[in-house]
C-alpha cells in the first residue's frame, strides 16, 4: 500500500551579520568576553550548561557581547528555533544557532520549550520508533519542528500537522545523552 507522504519545509533564520559587529566580535575574542563570561563559578548554580531553549520570538538580537552597548553581529528571526546556551554571564546567555553561528542575547529571549531542526538531507518521520515504520512525512533540512519525547535512538516530533519519529542524529536541538521525557 502507498503512503503518501507531505513535505515539511523550512523557514528563514539568521539573517544578519554586519561588518562593525564581525570586527567588534575579533575584538572581544582577543580582549574582553572570555574575561566577562571564562569561569563555571559564573555560571547561575541552577541551570547546566550546555543545554537547548528555543527562541521566544521571531526577532531575536545576537549580540558579540553580553550587554546591550555591544553591537548586534545577527538578527534571528525563527520563534521557536533550537538554540545552545555554552555560557552564562548574570542575565545573557552566550548561544550557538544551528550551522555555528554564536553570540549574546538575553534571557527573556528563550523559553524552555523544545525544538529541534532537521539537519542533513530530507529526512523521513516514520510512525513508530523503527526504521521499517510506516512514512508519515518528508522533512526538508531547516525545518523546525516541536520536541515531544526521545527514546533511545530515536525521538518524536511536531511539525506542519505531522507527528511522528526521526533518528536523534536526523535533528540538532539535543544533546547525545539527553533524555527528554
Amino acid at each position: 500500500m502507498a503512503i503518501a507522504a507531505s513535505r515539511l519545509r523550512a523557514g528563514k533564520g539568521v539573517v544578519r551579520r554586519s561588518l562593525r559587529a564581525a570586527l567588534a566580535a575579533m575584538l572581544l575574542a582577543a580582549f574582553g568576553v572570555p574575561a566577562l563570561a571564562g569561569s563555571a563559578a559564573e555560571n547561575d548554580a541552577r541551570t547546566k550548561v550546555p543545554r537547548f531553549v528555543s527562541l521566544r520570538s521571531d526577532q531575536v538580537n545576537l549580540r558579540v557581547g553580553p550587554g546591550q552597548t555591544y553591537p548586534i553581529e545577527w538578527l534571528l528571526t525563527r520563534k521557536d528555533m533550537p538554540v545552545e546556551i555554552v555560557r552564562e554571564f548574570q542575565n545573557w546567555r552566550m548561544v550557538r544557532v544551528w550551522q555555528d553561528a554564536s553570540g549574546w542575547i538575553l534571557d527573556r529571549m528563550v523559553t524552555a520549550e523544545r525544538h529541534v531542526i532537521v539537519d542533513g538531507g530530507v529526512r523521513v518521520m516514520r510512525r513508530r520508533p523503527d526504521a521499517q515504520s510506516e512514512l508519515v512525512a518528508r522533512a526538508e533540512p531547516g525545518v523546525v519542528a516541536k520536541l515531544l519525547e526521545c527514546r533511545g535512538d530515536w525521538c518524536r516530533i511536531q511539525a506542519g500537522g505531522y507527528q511522528g519519529w526521526l533518528q536523534r542524529g536526523d535533528v540538532w536541538g539535543i544533546l547525545p545523552d539527553e533524555t527528554v521525557p
